[in-house]
């Protein structure tokens, strides 16, 4: 008689597919609002995507549409803040 295994064994062909970890990188970056890196890195992984069929297609996207709504906005600071400076330098 033999003892019975304390664990149920797992099914030998059931690959765990693979994360794609700069899409990951990339919607995390975008989160925190470093939105540059966020879009590089973005762009990059869903490059890896296409050539090794990893996952993480859906967190690249949302990373890179994150990191372009963070850039715009940050456009529109800027600029706004540079057109504050130039109407407060030109006040007689």
């Amino acid at each position: 008689m033999s003892e019975p295994t304390p664990y149920a064994a797992s099914p030998a062909g059931a690959p765990v597919a693979k994360w794609n970890v700069l899409s990951i990188i990339s919607l995390v970056t975008s989160v925190l609002g470093l939105s540059l890196v966020g879009i590089i890195l973005g762009h990059i992984s869903l490059s890896q995507i296409k050539k090794t069929g990893e996952q993480g297609n859906v967190l690249a996207i949302i990373g890179l549409i994150l990191g372009y709504l963070g850039f715009v906005v940050f456009l529109f600071l800027a600029i706004g803040f540079v057109i504050a400076l130039g109407a407060a330098g030109t006040s007689y």
